[in-house]
């Protein structure tokens, strides 16, 4: 990968690699290593920039904004006497794909669970040679480190490569969407691994911006035994070694291991506030602003009903899901993709559809990032009045109109009256309005919509985009 000489030290991250695509239309920062207080000068596009290692040998320069282009370049990097030249680098657009299982989850074959629909398909399919892609692979680390130890670098897209790596599904779906909309070349970056929690992932910058999750950043993640369960563990090898590569934004498929974890003290509650330490962190550390962050709501599951019981009630998913919900609503430039309509079998926690969340993932790019004229959401609650004895529902339609997926009856809507005691609704669309009534709730004052772990319901808009489950009864904060 690296062309060089063997006389002075000189060296990139690993991030850094032949077949990369670097983030076009943003200042490109380029870095690395050297002997203390050398120059050094990095070739790329007719530009030369010259920098000088400090005294720890960190040197760094920020490549002037890049025009998208297809033709393979190459980048050099030298001192007084060494040189590394990286070949076959694209400019376009570079997403980081992270999470737990869902966003892990390849194409083909993967250990315990089916492969996602039409997989051997999908796969003779993915022969786009302007996306390429590299994997972060799983590992731990007490401390941020300034390099990565595992990896897959930089490969075009193939059948071969996504199945060599094993890459995730909703990622390449995603990035195959905004390939071929935008016309450009994408780099595509994974680091995920299944079954972790969000507080590993999160720097302690992050943490220290939300008062209620500080308490993360003081806590010391060196043990005897290192586990992708302490905060800050899987930040320190998988994210911060990357941290700073320019790309357009994130993508994020994570929150059932918040949901199944420390149920006693009710922790999961507290997801909204998690995702804004994630978040925040991230955009610290990477310096480029509040950088889009697009993620996924997770799925129906039999979290309360399967045969091993994972959270204390059945009504803990929906809950989540107005967290997950919030949190979309709160956090500047992100966006939610809703799931109750993708799930095959709610005994399965990986639902095999990920490129409808690759789809869903790209609408909300093309339309926030990249300004398309796109409906990217399905309806959002927005009001509910109660006029004579039935409740109406006001939505926020986004230039679309209220549909239902399956062309029958409403389903998954409840009641109640005053004694809070919630029962099967009726319900129906009238013009931009939903209107929810039921014969033995004469007084209603409040709706409940998908309000059930294992809940499908069929509301949604023209573009078959579902509507978010919700409930008109929120708690105050």
């Amino acid at each position: 990968m690296l062309a060089a000489t063997a006389r002075a030290e000189l060296t990139v991250p690993a991030i850094f690699g032949d077949n990369m695509v670097l983030q076009q239309e943003k200042p490109v920062p380029i870095w690395g290593w050297s002997d203390s207080n050398t120059v050094v000068t990095v070739k790329f596009a007719g530009q030369t920039r010259t920098t000088r290692a400090d005294a720890n040998g960190k040197w760094i320069v920020k490549l002037k904004r890049l025009t998208a282009s297809a033709d393979p370049q190459s980048l050099v990097v030298s001192n007084a006497g060494n040189a590394i030249t990286l070949t076959n680098i694209l400019v376009g657009e570079v997403w980081l794909a992270s999470g737990q299982s869902n966003m892990e989850k390849p194409i083909g074959k993967q250990p315990g669970q089916k492969p996602t629909l039409n997989a051997e398909e999908e796969l003779a399919a993915a022969n786009y040679p302007n996306i390429r892609i590299f994997k972060v692979e799983k590992t731990l680390a007490e401390t941020a480190q300034t390099n990565l130890s595992k990896f897959k670098g930089w490969d075009g897209c193939s059948s071969n490569s996504l199945d060599g790596m094993s890459f995730s599904a909703a990622a390449y779906f995603f990035g195959r969407e905004i390939h071929t909309n935008l016309d450009v070349p994408v780099g595509l970056i994974e680091s995920s691994w299944g079954g972790t929690r969000i507080e590993p992932w999160t720097p302690p910058a992050g943490f220290k911006q939300v008062p209620s999750q500080a308490k993360f950043a003081e806590m010391p993640v060196g043990t005897n035994k290192l586990t992708n369960t302490q905060p800050m563990a899987i930040y320190n090898a998988m994210i911060a070694p990357i941290a700073g590569y320019a790309m357009r934004g994130a993508l994020w498929y994570q929150g059932e291991s918040n949901l199944m974890g420390t149920n006693e003290d009710n922790d999961y509650l507290d997801y909204e506030a998690k995702m804004e330490a994630l978040v925040g962190g991230w955009r610290q550390l990477w310096g480029e602003g509040d950088f889009p962050f697009y993620f996924v709501q997770i799925a129906p599951f039999k979290y309360y009903g399967g045969k091993v019981r994972r959270v204390k009630s059945p009504e803990m998913l929906p809950e989540f899901w107005t967290l997950q919900s919030q949190a979309a609503r709160k956090i500047k430039n992100t966006g939610m993709v809703v799931t109750t309509d993708l799930v095959d079998n709610l005994n399965d926690i990986h639902p095999r559809n990920k490129s409808e969340v690759g789809h869903r993932l790209a609408l909300l790019a093309l339309k926030n990032t990249y300004g398309q004229q796109v409906v990217c959401n399905g309806p959002i609650f927005r009001s509910v009045s109660f006029p004579g004895g039935k409740a109406v529902l006001k939505f926020d339609l986004a230039g679309s109109t209220l549909n239902t997926r399956d062309g029958q009856a409403l389903t998954c809507f409840t009641i109640a009256g005053a004694n809070g005691k919630f029962g099967p609704a009726e319900a129906e669309i009238v013009d931009d309005k939903v209107e929810v009534f039921s014969a033995t709730v004469k007084k209603p004052v409040a709706v409940r919509f998908a309000w059930d772990e294992t809940a499908e319901p069929n509301l949604c808009n023209q573009e078959w985009l579902p509507t978010e489950p919700f409930r008109t009864d929120a708690p105050k904060k």
